[in-house]
């Protein structure tokens, strides 16, 4: 109102009419007003900022000029004279800018997630799908997909600019294309959505063939018959090792096909081993599926226990010559069975599973709970639930709260029923109790049940249950006194005998009581025990007689049957009483009271008509009963799948598969074998030359080693090249002469290498500082060469003039020590302050990462410690104490150092997982008299470890990590990269990665992978004139391949 009061009287009095106009229409008109006189100029001239301030309700007329009032009275106006519906969002979408189409769609999203109706927007946003503009593009199809299934006239008009979505270079867009395209539910485009089904299998980004998968079960339900060509895509999309598409092509498989069980076999081990790393939803989808398949595939872990409980019962009808005839039978049987051994494909899956116990999401945890359930042997069903005697000492935990929900509180009395004993009867009766008083009716009933089962089960208490169940018949809670007898009348059947006096007492109780099901059974235990209660009987009859026609169905029934139990035992009291009641209920409504009346009077009153029942009625009706069984209502719920929502409700839901039988004898193991592609099949050398000489890719001074010639490099790196002009021209005479003297000429290497060895040692110390500088620049290329000798090298750079065997083994040793001792140089310069010498009172500690394998542990990085011991005492005992460390990062701390003199220092190594992260280590280190706190924090660079990789696995490699894995940026190079030497130096100093071989001069690669979870890490360095780059790196782990730019960036840029 305070803004209101800024505007001229005049806008004042408009802005009121035009909300008592618009106060009956639908919230869905725009806040924004579009004048009608000049809608597109004025659109021009205003900014998304303008129109976020006018729908914010800035002050329009207080800091303007008086120009703008004009338009807005005018818009009032219109708006006055007649009501818009979103016409201001449709011009902004109709707009030339892709700020006003932006923020339309932005606002139309809001809308809808505040679950307001914008379908009638639907013309106005699809024809936008086709902008430019990729964050408008974005938001166009998360409106499509909302709306394509309503609007699917409008959206088959375009639904060729879908298909160009799908070629769209964007991921986000391809994914959102296809989305919609399978929302559109018309079974006229299904063989345009099979072919986009199929093309979006084999697109390079996982997140595009994670939608494919998404779309399958949507193609499925619109057309069946496109069943066969969909379980070739979902066999393909099984075979993915990305974990991004894993839990989704599962659940197109059990949307599709589950019965398919032969498409799972050669994935199993490959999804066991995946199951940690997908997402939470697709291990739920995942674990399901694989204990299915599991129960098909392996043997029954606890078959011989289970042989052995049959065997140990003792048949109900049998005889004793046939007992021992089955128990001969049954030995056996024993002895024939082999000892059961567990196959390696079932101990993976529940070996992989069990870390899932820790996950932070209960589903996932339910999960691997009835995996195990189902799945593992008894012994390690412990792992996921013990027995309930365990919790005896902790019962009063089990008590309810007021504050817990009804579900919760009805566990809770299940929990103390099971833990209810002779000695601990008493207090939890107690506990009960308290309940009864309880506002909630479901949970009063339950405790009610839960005193009756502690009667059934405890034989001691069941009178004190009884005299306390009887107090509650003077309830006045209606739901307490019926609950209670429905108890009673359980408990009673147990010993009526000695319980007539409760009897009676029931049955002065029936006119109070008005619950149908508690008046039901009151007379049914009159009736059942009428000889017990022989007077009052006949006067509960004739009361009931007068009220037949109002009551409830049930209560009917139970009145039918009293009457008859009593017209035969005490017939001359209650004959006209039982044709009375016969006549009524022989032209009730409910035919099944009427049927119920004319059965009985057949049989208990006899006629010239009446069959042989009619002799045995007193024994029909008058038979004993056995007592029934209060029991659990989770109990006989095995058949059921543990956590299932058929589990929960105890009765078989829409959709539940039913968990397969354990087959009985062994399945194939071996169908779950893979072939790994060997690539090396030929035999001998003349087969592999031959090969070799089939890709004349590079020209005499360059060779290629693919696989199959990696697998060939045997010998010394100079081995190969120095004889690959001779392996060119010589026959196979030669091939064979070669390989018989290869190992002498092996030992004759060893030798030489050796003495040249020595040699080397002693020149490269005359030689001037200078003079090595300029031959490490020389020599940076070779320094994967010289480990790696298969991968592809361009002769003029790396060994130009090698010819001989002699000159490659000598520059080979001569480019090991050169990267040797650059490396070395990189760590001294590269020294943490770990502890400051007057912070440690002397003592100084520093740290650096010396990018070696730490041995104990390869999946920890390699921490080496410094320390100084600047006073003039000795100190002691210097150890790592209390490491408080993120979740999932581990340490191994170094040998404690027992003395360190004054003015010593000792170098000691430690490992820390860091988990991939570059969060920091903090512990305490400690002397004999202080402790310090410190943290190891590391860069990004020192989590890699190199990778040596050739060309075309580089390239390999690359394509698998496109799209969400690939992150790229330009720069410009500082001064001091002038050439490709300074580049890998700086890159290699930066992070701790290999140098890949390219065929490129003006291009850079690298490979590596990170130390605690493998992942691939692979660096492009691309430069162009002008000191322009660009950096690309492909990484699984996005927050590694964001952290690694950024570090590489500022290195180059120096």
């Amino acid at each position: 109102m305070q803004k209101l009061l800024q505007l001229p009287v005049n806008a004042v009095n408009m802005v009121k009419s035009v909300q008592g106009v618009a106060q009956g229409q639908e919230e869905a008109l725009s806040p924004v007003l579009t004048p009608d006189s000049s809608p597109q100029n004025w659109y021009n001239a205003v900014q998304p900022e303008e129109l976020r301030h006018l729908r914010s309700g800035g002050t329009g007329g207080g800091g303007e000029g008086s120009e703008d009032r004009p338009g807005l009275e005018e818009g009032l106006t219109s708006v006055q004279s007649q009501p818009l519906r979103h016409d201001d969002l449709k011009e902004m979408l109709d707009s030339n800018k892709d700020s006003l189409k932006l923020e339309a769609m932005k606002r139309i999203v809001a809308m809808i997630a505040r679950g307001k109706n914008a379908s009638d927007l639907f013309p106005a946003v699809v024809k936008n799908v086709a902008c430019k503009n990729i964050e408008v593009k974005k938001l166009v199809y998360v409106y499509l997909v909302r709306y394509a299934e309503e609007q699917q006239d409008l959206a088959l008009l375009s639904i060729s600019t879908f298909q160009r979505g799908l070629k769209d270079p964007n991921q986000l867009i391809r994914a959102s294309a296809l989305r919609v395209l399978s929302s559109i539910r018309v079974t006229i485009i299904v063989p345009i959505m099979m072919l986009a089904i199929k093309e979006a299998a084999s697109d390079m980004s996982p997140y595009v063939r994670k939608t494919a998968a998404h779309a399958i079960p949507k193609l499925h339900s619109l057309d069946p018959e496109q069943k066969d060509q969909l379980i070739e895509v979902i066999e393909k999309l099984l075979a993915d090792k990305t974990t991004l598409v894993a839990g989704s092509v599962v659940m197109a498989f059990e949307e599709v096909c589950p019965d398919r069980i032969d498409l799972i076999h050669k994935n199993y081990r490959k999804l066991c081993n995946l199951l940690i790393d997908v997402e939470e939803w697709g291990q739920v989808v995942i674990i399901n599926m694989l204990t299915r398949y599991a129960r098909t595939q392996f043997l029954n872990p606890n078959i011989n226990e289970s042989l052995l409980e049959e065997s140990s019962e003792k048949a109900f009808y049998a005889s004793d010559d046939e007992e021992d005839e089955d128990k001969k039978a049954e030995a056996a049987t024993l002895a024939k069975r082999k000892p059961y051994v567990m196959d390696p494909d079932h101990r993976l899956l529940l070996r992989n599973t069990k870390p899932l116990l820790q996950s932070r999401n209960a589903a996932v945890v339910m999960a691997v709970a009835q995996l195990y359930f189902h799945l593992a042997p008894k012994a390690e069903v412990g792992i996921i639930a013990k027995a309930l005697g365990m919790f005896e000492p902790y019962l009063k935990s089990f008590y309810i709260r007021s504050t817990d929900p009804t579900q919760i509180k009805i566990l809770k009395l299940e929990v103390l029923t099971n833990l209810a004993n002779e000695t601990n009867i008493s207090t939890i009766l107690r506990e009960f109790q308290t309940y009864i008083k309880s506002m909630d009716k479901d949970f009063v009933a339950a405790s009610i049940q839960a005193i009756g089962r502690c009667a059934t089960n405890i034989g001691e208490v069941r009178d004190t249950c009884l005299n306390g169940l009887v107090q509650l018949l003077s309830n006045r809670d209606e739901l307490v006194v019926a609950e209670s007898v429905v108890v009673i009348k359980k408990l009673l059947q147990m010993q009526p005998e000695q319980h007539s006096d409760i009897i009676k007492h029931m049955a002065k109780l029936i006119d109070n009581i008005q619950v149908p099901m508690a008046r039901a059974s009151i007379l049914w235990l009159i009736g059942e025990y009428c000889e017990h209660v022989p007077k009052i009987a006949p006067d509960v009859l004739r009361n009931m007689a007068k009220t037949f026609t109002n009551e409830e169905d049930i209560v009917k029934l139970q009145i039918i049957n009293l009457a008859a139990k009593l017209y035969l035992t005490n017939s001359k009291q209650t004959k006209l009483l039982t044709q009375y009641v016969l006549n009524l209920a022989k032209y009730d409504q409910n035919y099944d009271i009427r049927d119920r009346a004319r059965f009985i009077r057949q049989l208990i009153v006899p006629t010239d008509k009446s069959g042989a029942l009619s002799k045995y009625a007193k024994k029909l009706f008058l038979a004993l009963k056995p007592a029934p069984v209060l029991q659990s209502t989770f109990k006989d719920r095995d058949h059921f799948q543990l956590g299932s929502l058929s589990h929960l409700l105890n009765a078989k839901a829409a959709g539940y598969q039913e968990l397969p039988d354990w087959p009985e004898s062994v399945p194939d193991p071996s169908v779950r074998n893979v072939e790994i592609p060997d690539w090396s099949k030929c035999t001998s050398r003349k087969d592999r030359k031959e090969k070799k000489t089939e890709k004349p890719f590079y020209s005499d001074s360059e060779g290629e080693s693919g696989p199959t010639e990696s697998a060939d490099s045997d010998s010394g790196s100079g081995s190969e090249s120095a004889s690959a002009s001779d392996e060119s021209g010589s026959g196979s005479e030669s091939e064979e002469s070669r390989e018989e003297t290869e190992s002498e000429d092996e030992e004759e290497d060893e030798e030489k290498e050796k003495k040249r060895k020595k040699r080397l040692d002693k020149t490269k110390a005359k030689k001037p500082a200078e003079e090595s500088a300029e031959s490490s620049d020389q020599l940076v290329l070779p320094n994967v060469s010289c480990s790696a000798p298969s991968f592809p090298q361009r002769a003029e750079q790396w060994h130009r003039g090698q010819k001989t065997r002699q000159e490659g083994s000598e520059e080979s040793e001569k480019c090991l020590r050169i990267r040797e001792r650059i490396r070395k140089q990189r760590i001294r310069g590269r020294m943490y302050e770990l502890l400051h010498r007057i912070t440690g009172e002397g003592l100084a500690v520093e740290y650096c990462f010396s990018r070696q394998p730490f041995s104990p542990d390869p999946n920890m990085v390699a921490v080496q410690i410094q320390f100084t011991n600047n006073t003039n005492s000795e100190t002691k005992n210097l150890h790592i104490e209390e490491p408080r460390l993120q979740s999932g990062m581990r340490i191994r701390e170094f040998t404690e150092i027992d003395v360190l003199a004054a003015g010593e220092s000792v170098t000691v190594v430690m490992g820390i997982d860091f988990c991939d992260s570059t969060q920091a280590a903090n512990f305490q280190l400690c002397t004999h008299t202080r402790k310090f706190f410190v943290s190891i924090q590391p860069p990004v660079g020192e989590l890699m470890t190199p990778v040596f990789l050739t060309e075309n696995d580089f390239k390999k490699e690359q394509g698998k990590l496109m799209g969400m894995n690939e992150i790229s940026e330009k720069l410009m190079l500082g001064e001091k990269c002038v050439n490709e030497h300074v580049i890998v130096e700086r890159v290699t100093a930066t992070a701790n990665l290999s140098r890949v071989p390219c065929g490129s001069e003006k291009e850079c690669r690298f490979a590596g992978k990170t130390v605690s979870s493998g992942c691939l890490v692979l660096v492009t360095v691309p430069t162009k004139e002008g000191g322009a780059a660009q950096l690309t790196v492909n990484c699984e782990k996005m927050l590694i391949g964001t952290l690694l730019v950024k570090d590489i960036m500022q290195a180059l840029s120096q």
